[in-house]
């Protein structure tokens, strides 16, 4: 007699989508990572998932399955892939196994190593994981790094890894490695490199988000017409933050990390303005600041892009209805739905779950304001004073155009799940 997840995994083989022989390795569950395996039950690309969760959580791998159908800010499992009227998805749940099946997608649970390079991907037959943890981002590291490092999991039998978040190397004498690449999708994923690459930072949700909004600008104005840029993301929570303010950890200088993010707008910082030179070089050439500010939302974010444009006086002005007409064109344009424009109104919670796209542009918020910016020659660097000496008129008047403009993103499975999701596939496909 066959076992009841024998019966279910030979009608998976008959009937489901799966499209790759290649497993798929999940390390860490917290929200990306669970999120991940909800994105691609729902794909079913993959026939089969691994997580790595590295400890015992819960009392039993039936804890683990509640948690995995329940999220708080998307509902259950079964109503996300089918709809309200939907029956639990899960099945099978065997503790013996560490196995349970998620509409008929198989997964794999390991609860015993949290260092990378002691996971079991070789024994699982997996070439392939997505390191959504946070905590291993320096491609630099040995595998064997007492900490822990993304190599480990190359290591530990993985062909490729992809990380969740962008690169962080420690020792700012070092380089990026040859094999390691930054790649945004619908940006730059084509640098992509398969024979070369085996470590990929697939950057983070505001990197993505916001280069998806510059580069609609760049394709239109050029580098050299973009004077300066600025933005501020108004992001949501997440999970390394303290619902209730605890003291800091030794060593930790900022302060407002360990405050309560249910109660505060906390200041913060974001690696958005780096990552973005890694998959837009021509941002080098921008001068181009980057904020971050936190606030006490689940989900739903909001990158408030300042961008300086110099006009040209035989041009027309660089209006309102220019700089929409940009993003409407684009958007009408991406094969994959990744830029969204809307001129409706809306809030925070209507873009949670909003499907794939990277940045949703809200074109009744776009503001424009042109003005004269003064430049005295004599305080120019690099100018011959002799010939300055020489101008009748030694101040100059610009003419700028600052435009303001808005972009939503779901940070979590909206906007950045799918694109990893994406990026994940189209990998595999290559391997």
């Amino acid at each position: 007699m066959k076992s009841s997840i024998e019966a279910i995994e030979e009608e998976r083989m008959e009937n489901a989508g799966g499209k790759s022989d290649v497993k798929l390795g999940v390390n860490g569950f917290g929200r990306i990572g669970k999120l991940s395996v909800w994105h691609h039950v729902a794909r079913k690309y993959f026939k089969e998932i691994v997580v790595n969760i590295g400890r015992q959580a819960g009392t039993s791998l039936e804890d683990i399955a509640h948690y995995v159908q329940r999220d708080s800010t998307y509902g259950r499992l079964h109503t996300y892939l089918y709809g309200q009227n939907a029956r639990p998805v899960v099945e099978a749940v065997d503790e013996k196994t560490g196995t349970m099946v998620l509409d008929g997608i198989r997964v794999t649970f390991l609860r015993s190593h949290r260092n990378p390079v002691e996971i079991g991907w070789r024994q699982q037959d997996v070439n392939l994981v997505v390191d959504t943890t946070g905590q291993f981002l320096d491609p630099t590291l040995p595998p064997d790094h007492a900490a822990g490092a993304l190599r480990g999991h190359l290591e530990a039998g993985a062909a490729k890894v992809i990380a969740s978040a962008p690169f962080k190397i420690s020792d700012k004498g070092l380089s990026m490695p040859e094999d390691a690449v930054t790649t945004v999708m619908g940006i730059n994923d084509s640098d992509y490199d398969p024979r070369r690459h085996r470590v990929i930072s697939n950057a983070s949700c505001t990197t993505t988000c916001l280069a998806h909004m510059m580069k609609p600008l760049l394709d239109a104005f050029g580098p050299n017409k973009i004077l300066s840029a600025s933005m501020a993301t108004v992001h949501a929570a997440t999970g390394s933050q303290a619902v209730l303010d605890r003291l800091p950890k030794r060593g930790k200088i900022d302060l407002r990390k360990n405050r309560s993010i249910m109660n505060n707008i906390i200041l913060t910082t974001t690696g958005a303005a780096k990552a973005l030179s890694l998959v837009i070089p021509a941002m080098k050439q921008i001068g181009f600041i980057a904020e971050s500010v936190r606030i006490p939302t689940a989900s739903g974010s909001l990158i408030i892009l300042v961008v300086n444009l110099q006009e040209e006086p035989a041009a027309e002005p660089i209006k309102r209805e220019l700089i929409n007409d940009i993003f409407r064109q684009a958007a009408d344009v991406d094969p994959h739905g990744y830029l969204y424009y809307t001129d409706q109104q809306n809030v925070s919670g209507d873009i949670i779950g909003f499907p794939r796209a990277a940045a949703i542009i809200e074109g009744n918020e776009t503001h424009r304001r042109t003005a004269e910016v003064t430049i005295d020659l004599e305080k120019v660097p690099g100018i011959d004073k002799e010939i300055v000496a020489t101008l009748n008129k030694k101040i100059l008047r610009v003419p700028v155009t600052q435009t303001v403009i808005y972009g939503w993103y779901d940070n979590e499975m909206g906007s950045y799940v799918n694109m990893l999701g994406d990026r994940t596939v189209t990998i595999a496909e290559d391997m």
